[in-house]
């Protein structure tokens, strides 16, 4: 069997990548398309000698790199985000055959993130510093130390973006890396690897090990060479792994699931809140952030489903790699079943579809906006991640605040009004990572991201993704002469 599969005509090795070299398992796993089911090719399935080996080879790595100076650590990532660049259009189109993404948005939006997130964090670094300040005298100075290896283990909803968005600043900050793809979507993981090998980065400092979950994931999550632990993912896994680094307290980053949602005020451009809510089926619904639960003014209820229906109907859903395109697949025949379950479940419980409610051929389901639903129903409190949204009305700001505070999750959310004075008030008392004010998913690295509740533990980007990945030191020096007075 062949190690290497061809993939839209992108050569991609489907064996790991651990201490500079291609390493093959025993076992392997089969990789299929959601676009149409089609078998990809069989991928090395590792276990616990893979996780050893690979957490070995970033170990023995760790001193060089951490060694190497800031700006010759910025240097390879520019180049590695200058390999990502070059390739733009073979990530786009094997991550699209793999996941089931828009192309359109891969080759526009997606890789190029990708590059800026090695870019971004690259000069991060060189400009990454804490004002001295003294005490009775003496000077404190903060730094900002490499931890060691880290084990990073990413979703399947956005493989590359999401990895990258952890890789880059586990590197730049000076750790070695093992990253786990999801076993769903691992073949962009691959490609990243032999960018990183051609943009010089030395054997061992990133390595790249697949397999099916607990498999390989809890010999990696409670070994005790590791030094950090960075997750996206569900609640259920989230907890697996916090009792697996429990045993050697191993500092953990969490971005988990959210239900996040979007109020609607009768004072907003309706236009604006209408195509923000349709937003909310992008990748198929398969997006953490996405605000699922629309909560609108009761005076304006009607109009705004019947925009709302307008809009979503015209929606062209099919073959990811149109140009035309607005929805793809989802990622999975469980996950089709997963969503599939949580829509017919809540239409028995009596919630009306007004639109959707039911798959399509293949691995597509139709946009859906459930109605007639009650607060604490299973529909209202817990993650589809699929293209299903519900709607509710609320009579005022107490009302919309309290019913999109109502959940065990605290993401995001967004808001839609005119008025500048209600936005700050209702922000203020939203509980989110991230809250939009008539915008959605706009990003900035600089600023922290994570969520609160059961959403996640910590923050990432700008200097929170470098507190998270270093050993933060305080040096403390005595006044200048000290030697001579204690000498």
């Amino acid at each position: 069997m062949s190690d290497t599969i061809t993939v839209a005509g992108v050569p991609v090795d489907t064996r790991h990548w651990i201490g500079g070299r291609r390493v093959a398992s025993a076992g392997t796993f089969t990789d299929h398309s959601p676009i149409d089911g089609s078998a990809l090719g069989e991928i090395a399935r590792g276990g616990p000698a893979e996780a050893e080996a690979a957490v070995a080879a970033a170990r023995d790595a760790f001193p060089g790199w951490a060694a190497t100076p800031r700006a010759e650590r910025a240097r390879i990532l520019h180049a590695v985000a200058d390999g990502v660049e070059k390739r733009i259009e073979e990530l786009a189109i094997v991550e699209t055959t793999d996941n089931g993404a828009l192309l359109r948005s891969h080759r526009r939006g997606v890789m190029p993130r990708v590059a800026h997130n090695f870019r971004f964090f690259a000069d991060w670094l060189l400009r990454l510093e804490h004002e001295d300040f003294e005490t009775r005298g003496h000077t404190n100075h903060v730094s900002w130390d490499p931890a060691g290896p880290c084990v990073l283990i990413t979703p399947w909803n956005a493989p590359l973006m999401l990895a990258t968005w952890k890789v880059a600043p586990a590197l730049a900050a000076g750790n070695t890396v093992v990253l786990k793809p999801a076993e769903w979507s691992p073949l962009t993981a691959s490609l990243l690897a032999d960018i990183a090998a051609e943009a010089g980065l030395p054997a061992g400092v990133l390595n790249v090990v697949q397999g099916y979950g607990s498999e390989i994931g809890d010999a990696l999550t409670s070994h005790p060479d590791v030094r950090r632990i960075s997750f996206t993912g569900s609640v259920p896994t989230a907890k697996r792994i916090a009792e697996s680094a429990a045993a050697h307290l191993t500092p953990l980053s969490l971005e988990l699931g959210g239900k996040s949602p979007l109020l609607v005020f009768a004072d907003a451009d309706l236009d604006l809140a209408v195509d923000l809510a349709v937003e909310q089926y992008d990748n198929a619904g398969q997006v953490c952030l996405a605000a699922t639960r629309l909560l609108v003014e009761e005076s304006i209820v009607a109009e705004f489903t019947r925009r709302f229906v307008e809009k979503a109907s015209a929606l062209k859903q099919g073959d990811p790699r149109d140009e035309a395109t607005d929805i793809g697949p989802n990622i999975h025949p469980r996950q089709l079943e997963k969503i599939d379950g949580f829509v017919q479940r809540a239409l028995a419980a009596g919630a009306r579809a007004v639109i959707g409610g039911h798959r399509k051929d293949g691995q597509y389901y139709a946009p859906t906006l459930l109605t007639d639903v009650a607060q604490d129903s299973e529909i209202v409190q817990e993650e589809v991640f699929g293209p299903v949204l519900t709607l509710q009305t609320f009579a005022g700001e107490d009302e919309a605040v309290r019913l999109a505070d109502d959940t065990r999750f605290g993401l995001a959310a967004t808001v839609a009004t005119g008025d500048r004075e209600r936005a700050e008030r209702v922000t203020a008392r939203l509980v989110a990572g991230t809250v939009w004010v008539n915008c959605f998913f706009v990003r900035d690295l600089r600023a922290p991201f994570g969520g609160s509740r059961q959403s996640g533990v910590g923050r990432e980007g700008g200097t929170w993704s470098f507190d998270f990945y270093c050993d933060l030191k305080n040096t403390v020096t005595a006044p200048e002469g000290w030697e001579q007075d204690h000498g």
